[in-house]
Formats: C-alpha cells, structure tokens, sequence
C-alpha cells in the first residue's frame, strides 16, 4: 500500500498496513477520522485549541494501539469516538473542579463564510445551541451531539458511551425535547421565522 491507496480500503485495513509500516496508510486514516473527532471534541469543549489537543491525543492512542488491533471487535471509528468522549468528559470534569469557564470567556473560531450578516446568524446559532447543549445533563448532551451533529446510528453511541441502545433512544429523546424547550423562544432571533 505505499504508492496510491484505494479509497475504499477499510479502516482496519489501512491501520493494519500502518502496523506494517505504511506512513501513508496512516495519512488516509487520519484524513479520513480527524475531521469527525475535531468535531466531536471542539463541539463538547467549546474550545477549539483544547479539542485539537484531544484529537491529537485521541489519534496518538489509536497509533499506539495499532499492532495490537483486533479486527472485528469494534469499528475503529466507534472506538476513536469512545476515546474523544472519555477524554473530553475528563477535561469537562476538571474544569468544573477547577471553576468553570463561562461561555462568554470563550472565543468563537473564525468562520470562512464571506457574508457579514450570514457569519453573525451562523455563530449567533452555534453559541445558542453550544449554550443550550451545556445546559443539558452530560449524558443527553452527548448523546444529541453524537447523534444530531456527528450523525452516528444509536448502536454505535450505546457502544460510545457504553450504554444499551434503548437508554441512547431515552436521552436523546430527552435532550432534544430540553433542547426545544431551551430555544424555543430565541427561533426569531435566529432567524428562523419560517416553518
């Protein structure tokens, strides 16, 4: 697998050929992961800088344990996913025993979109709803987060998060009604007037 990979190599495949010594295997993975685990992390931390901190951390780890990898136990997605979640929550949870950051402390990353007044609604959006999802019990905010934004099956967050997929379906089904009720009165003033 040196010269050129095939794009629909699996993931356990390329990691396998990464074991073996194939940088380039590793750089189709990590292209292919990293964008999903930036995500989850920046969205749980609400902080850009220490979410790139533990995606790093979180690639670091499936590095380590790529010659010990076991295919067909778990999706290495899923298990990628379970590693951000550990690590953010543990990060969250030193936060409020070191007291809290408020959330107007915190920078909002820059946004590429050329529209002033579109950039304003779009961040005015995201700081109501990373508001609103650090409102919601840990557990819920998660499971909204792996579900809605990362787009993950249930089966996949009951293993995430180490749960039966019935108590995914409850705390998202929670979450999301906490979610509404959250925002129900901002929908005007983010512009969302249309049905």
């Amino acid at each position: 697998m040196t010269d050129a990979i095939d794009p629909s190599t699996s993931d356990a495949a390329l990691l396998a050929a990464y074991a073996a010594g194939d940088s380039g295997a590793a750089q189709t993975l990590a292209a292919r992961l990293l964008p999903g685990v930036l995500g989850q992390a920046t969205r749980m931390l609400t902080d850009r800088i220490e979410a790139e901190d533990v995606a790093q951390d979180a690639m670091m780890r499936l590095w380590k344990i790529a010659p010990d990898w076991r295919d067909g136990e778990a999706q290495i997605s899923t298990w990628l996913y379970r590693v951000v979640a550990n690590l953010c929550t543990d990060r969250l949870r030193k936060r409020q025993r070191a007291g809290s950051v408020g959330m107007d402390q915190i920078a909002e990353p820059a946004d590429p979109t050329p529209g002033v007044a579109e950039q304003m609604q779009t961040n005015a959006r995201m700081t109501a709803l990373s508001d609103a999802l650090g409102q919601l019990p840990e557990r819920q905010a998660q499971a909204v987060s792996l579900r809605h934004l990362e787009g993950l099956a249930n089966p996949e967050i009951a293993e995430i998060m180490d749960i039966s997929v019935r108590s995914v379906e409850s705390l998202t089904a929670r979450g999301k009604r906490a979610l509404a009720n959250l925002l129900a009165g901002r929908r005007a003033t983010l512009g969302y007037d249309d049905d």
